[in-house]
């Protein structure tokens, strides 16, 4: 092994290998770290301000949603899942993940799926349907005035 040293008093002598071995541990933490964390939905999508529950903002149109059907509405940063369960009648969820805070992305045979690790939710209620999340998708506001959805 070829060491280096920068001839600086005291200075210790680190070989390839020590570099080498220290940038792939560091490496691999970084990569646990991203899928680490908590199971609490504190992600930083969870965190955004128009959240589910804050103020009311325009989701486009109720046109969007198919009668006993589901759509992800995006709005601002974050987006909602909205139900049409029956005509004129709309339920609403946040579709940030409540296992690390990614937006889920597609609705397919009534279940929400979020992306990054495979949590699916039932498109109306939001429940658990699979991990790995073990809450459910947070409740949201939706109303809908002239086919013009509002969602928070």
């Amino acid at each position: 092994m070829v060491e280096h040293n920068s001839g600086a008093p005291g200075a210790a002598s680190v070989g390839r290998r020590t570099v080498l071995g220290v940038g792939v541990t560091g490496a691999a933490g970084l990569v646990l770290a991203a899928c680490g964390g908590s199971s609490d939905g504190a992600g930083a999508a969870a965190s955004s301000s128009s959240a589910a529950g804050g103020t009311p903002q325009p989701g486009g149109s109720s046109s969007q949603v198919p009668v006993g059907g589901a759509a992800i509405i995006p709005v601002g940063d974050t987006a909602y899942v909205v139900a049409q369960p029956t005509a004129d009648e709309f339920v609403a969820h946040s579709a940030v993940c409540p296992h690390q805070g990614c937006l889920c992305n597609e609705v397919a045979a009534g279940k929400v799926i979020c992306p990054c690790h495979g949590s699916e939710f039932d498109a109306e209620t939001g429940a658990v349907e699979k991990g790995p999340a073990t809450k459910g998708l947070a409740p949201a506001t939706v109303t809908v005035t002239g086919g013009a959805l509002e969602l928070s």
